[in-house]
């Protein structure tokens, strides 16, 4: 896999373009680039699949709608994962019970409604 290829797809299936960019590196500890810089270091191919992780775990880009993408292991497959920032709910509801009821996998609202 090739990580600039990689990292474009990827940002353009998160609806984001080049020009949203606000940050690339790592926010723990500071590590930047601007995406020129980014271009040329990530320019590389590199195992995908299953073993160790090769590209730093630690790197994000962040864009100026507070969207984010991070690396993602699992398993030794990574790749990039996704998020939104966070929008708090109109409606909140109490929580009784945070445990599923039956065999597991049940969100919140299933509990719930099970009482």
């Amino acid at each position: 896999m090739n990580l600039l290829e990689e990292t474009r797809s990827a940002i353009k299936d998160s609806g984001h373009k080049i020009g949203d960019i606000v940050f690339i590196g790592s926010g723990s500890s500071g590590h930047a680039c601007s995406w020129s810089q980014f271009k040329e270091l990530s320019n590389n191919e590199y195992d995908d699949g299953f073993g160790a992780q090769e590209v730093a775990t630690d790197l994000i880009i962040a864009f100026s709608d507070g969207h984010q993408m991070w690396r993602h292991e699992y398993d030794g497959s990574e790749n990039w994962d996704y998020s939104k920032p966070f929008n708090m709910p109109k409606d909140k509801h109490h929580i009784r019970r945070l445990f599923a009821n039956r065999v597991g996998w049940e969100s919140l609202s299933e509990i719930e409604a099970e009482l």
